[in-house]
């Protein structure tokens, strides 16, 4: 077996000259000392290499998109448009089958059960709102506040990065836009007035930076997103995440509610601020059912 080993090891080790000869002169022109082995390893590395650069080719270039199946950019917002709209779907038609039942029960003279009585939301009274802040807290939150204020008399709504237009963007809820986008009147958000026990979703993936209680706009949620984009979700019942929580676009992050002084109704007043600058959700959002 030792011997059938070393002979092999020899062939592979034998070297071979490769030789190019003119014709009429038998004159050698050009001539190459090869083995079995170099030959196996040069054409190895070359298949190695070659499909690493096809490989690289189709992952890192538009290429990708000419594989049979493979979906584009617009089929892939397609594909999240749907699943949207079959939400909403699946939601009517959990409506009229509501309907239906109650009409049924009124019919044979029952009395039907009162979803919005059960899930109606306490109304908040300020007054019963106690703050609890010690004096260190207070400066801290004063600090952190100076740190995080964004200049607002710089700001331009015309600047939005190129980027942006290529993301989708899921609602957060939907619902009516009762409260546009206006810097003039400092309003930097939409208000949308939603249904009540109605999710409040991630618009993209992102990590929670905050998810507090705040006595002006009550439990509030903040995600930073990629291209220094970020997003405010305010006015919310309760909050499902913590700060430091990955969350990915379309993912229940809170419940719509009426919380804090800054409000009048169980709505969702949702921000979008890219590079320290607000924009305008509804140029990049639709909230309103179609």
């Amino acid at each position: 077996m030792a011997k059938k080993r070393q002979e092999l090891y020899h062939k592979l080790r034998s070297k071979y000259r490769l030789v190019v000869m003119r014709d009429s002169t038998f004159e050698e022109v050009w001539f190459m000392r090869l083995s079995r082995l170099n030959v196996i390893t040069v054409i190895s590395s070359s298949v190695i290499l070659i499909s690493a650069l096809v490989i690289a080719l189709i992952v890192y270039t538009p290429l990708k998109e000419m594989i049979p199946g493979y979906p584009d950019a617009e089929m892939t917002r397609n594909i999240r448009l749907n699943a949207v709209r079959l939400d909403s779907l699946e939601y009517h038609l959990i409506m009229k089958e509501q309907y239906i039942q109650d009409l049924a029960l009124i019919m044979q003279g029952d009395e039907p059960a009162s979803y919005e009585a059960s899930g109606a939301e306490a109304p908040v009274n300020a007054e019963n709102i106690q703050d609890y802040r010690s004096k260190e807290d207070s400066i801290l939150r004063l600090e952190v506040e100076e740190q995080q204020r964004y200049n607002l008399s710089l700001l331009s709504t015309e600047y939005v990065a190129e980027s942006l237009s290529d993301l989708y963007f899921f609602p957060p809820v939907q619902g009516m836009v009762t409260s546009h986008f206006n810097t003039h009147l400092r309003h930097y958000g939409v208000d949308i007035v939603a249904t009540g026990d109605l999710m409040v979703k991630a618009a993209l993936d992102g990590t929670v930076l905050l998810a507090d209680y705040t006595v002006e706009t009550g439990y509030v949620i903040q995600i930073q997103h990629e291209n220094e984009l970020i997003s405010f979700y305010k006015h919310n019942r309760e909050l499902f995440k913590r700060p430091g929580d990955f969350v990915k676009a379309g993912e229940a992050i809170a419940v719509v509610g009426n919380s804090g002084l800054l409000t009048t109704g169980a709505h969702l007043h949702f921000e979008l601020w890219n590079k320290g600058k607000p924009i305008d959700p509804e140029k990049y959002v639709s909230f309103e059912y179609k």
